[in-house]
């Protein structure tokens, strides 16, 4: 087959600024409604997740709900709580609010305030919760630095292993990336599909940046767990493609986009596959 096309994924502008797009919204929709999390339970949960005491747990989710249906009303609301005594809450749902409003500068000072309030308290496990919201914010709003700092932050006050450890190294490669550290990216990436392995977008990070470093076998074994986990997200399988075009499976890489431009051929990750249909058609054989 001819190189043209194999050379040109090699390249950043040819691929990488469509998948990034896709993923920096699916993150940024999974960041908001992080934010929201835990939900207020009793003081009596027994389920591994932090409980809300009964003193916060009516008006934080009150808040919570008002932030879904208007974000002003819910930015009012919370400072408004934060005077008459919200604690840590309070500015949880005032970042929240935000965050929903797409404000991100104050949601980072938000997440950051609530999350040395609830140190202040006692309270590490919820602290280091806010440093990750805190850091996910930073992402939003594009500042890959400040988001690094905080999943460090986040990090070093103590999260139980499992999927919130592994989704703050994930959105700590992020922000590695952005930074150029692809070796400590790698790192997170490796625990991030041990911690959450359940979730397609850490292998799917992991196999995009196997390819971009040249650790082909890697990326080939990682983007075919994420498109176990997720056969039907299009970013998967333009990524799928990616991997086998540069591994001389041509047949694999054309299924591979033709499903993402049937899955959502008007999203970015839709049309970059059909980009890449046409250059592949338009190749010399031979």
């Amino acid at each position: 087959m001819a190189f043209l096309l194999p050379l040109l994924l090699l390249t950043p502008q040819a691929y990488d600024p469509e998948v990034e797009a896709v993923m920096t919204r699916r993150r940024k929709e999974a960041a908001i409604a992080r934010s929201a999390s835990p939900p207020p339970r009793p003081a009596t949960a027994a389920d591994g997740r932090i409980p809300v005491p009964e003193k916060f747990a009516k008006p934080f989710q009150a808040c919570l709900d008002q932030a879904v249906d208007s974000a002003e009303q819910a930015i009012a609301f919370a400072q408004q709580w934060r005077l008459d005594g919200g604690s840590f809450y309070a500015r949880h749902c005032l970042g929240f609010a935000y965050a929903r409003a797409e404000r991100w500068a104050p949601a980072i000072v938000a997440f950051e305030q609530a999350a040395e309030e609830a140190e202040r308290s006692g309270e590490m496990a919820q602290s280091a919760r806010l440093w990750a919201q805190a850091g996910n914010a930073a992402l939003a709003a594009g500042d890959a630095a400040k988001a690094r700092a905080s999943f460090d932050a986040a990090l070093a006050r103590g999260l139980p292993d499992g999927i919130e450890k592994g989704e703050v190294h994930l959105d700590r490669a992020r922000a590695l990336v952005a930074l150029g550290d692809v070796a400590s990216a790698r790192e997170s990436l490796d625990i991030a599909t041990e911690q959450a392995a359940q979730d397609p977008l850490a292998w799917l990070l992991s196999a995009t940046l196997a390819r971009r470093t040249g650790e082909m076998r890697l990326a080939q074994a990682h983007i075919a767990r994420a498109v176990q986990l997720s056969p039907d997200d299009a970013s998967v399988a333009l990524e799928e493609g990616n991997i086998a075009i540069l591994t001389d499976h041509e047949d694999v890489a054309k299924s591979a986009w033709e499903r993402a431009v049937k899955i959502a051929p008007a999203s970015p990750a839709g049309k970059a596959a059909a980009d890449s249909l046409a250059r592949l058609a338009a190749q010399p054989k031979g």
